[in-house]
């Protein structure tokens, strides 16, 4: 299932800071793409945030840094579909500034997290995924009846239909818990390509977050989005 659209916040304001973030997160992989591979890992080990240095108070700035790198293009357009359908109406709540900070603390936590469960690694973590992961905490608490529209693949039939936002994310977050502990230990954990603990520490920020926050959402009144496909 691939998220395309959702139930939309009424008379919330241009949601700005997300497009910033999309826009930020895109041109700095256009100038990954620019790189020869040998300029690609410096960047990546001097950006990314690699959890053993990080343990020994190296890198620390990596934390923030590595939110804005990406390993490839799926990882790129998988991470900014999902801040385009759920961050506008976490922004619409929260204000552009408010948003923005949650963002950055939510990515801190997903990086805190990997960091804490991966401490022997010597691989550098890119991504926007903890980020991203504490803004759907967030929406799955303040809009849990908000309806999502979602691409569904059955073989060779694709269609559009709607789910809750309670029901799509709380299976997103349940994958991940899984493939987390699954990988705990595993000798391939490190090279599976995935920090899904980053995901895991984001999404607990964000549920928190958006616990603390949930009165503001409650105030919001949200319009269904076009009906076409229903």
């Amino acid at each position: 299932m691939i998220p395309i659209g959702d139930d939309q916040v009424r008379g919330g304001s241009p949601p700005v800071v997300n497009w910033l973030l999309i826009a930020v997160n895109a041109l700095v992989f256009v100038y990954e793409v620019s790189l020869a591979e040998p300029a690609l890992e410096r960047l990546f080990f001097t950006y990314g945030a690699i959890p053993a240095d990080i343990l020994q108070g190296d890198g620390l700035l990596s934390l923030l840094t590595s939110m804005f790198l990406h390993g490839g293009w799926l990882h790129l357009i998988g991470n900014m579909v999902f801040l385009a359908v759920f961050g506008d109406n976490i922004e619409a709540v929260l204000g552009h500034v408010a948003y923005l900070g949650f963002y950055l603390l939510g990515g801190l936590a997903g990086s805190a997290a990997h960091v804490l469960t991966n401490a022997g690694s010597s691989v550098p973590s890119v991504g926007a995924s903890g980020a991203i992961a504490a803004v759907l905490g967030a929406y799955v608490v303040m809009f849990p009846r908000s309806r999502i529209k979602v691409l569904l693949f059955l073989g060779f039939l694709v269609t559009v239909t709607r789910i809750t936002a309670v029901f799509f994310l709380g299976f997103w977050a349940v994958m991940q818990l899984f493939n987390g502990v699954a990988g705990l230990g595993a000798p391939t954990a490190q090279t599976q390509g995935v920090a899904w603990f980053a995901h895991i520490g984001g999404f607990a920020f964000g549920l928190l977050g958006g616990l603390l926050l949930r009165g503001r959402s409650r105030q919001a009144e949200y319009a269904s989005i076009e009906r076409w496909g229903r």
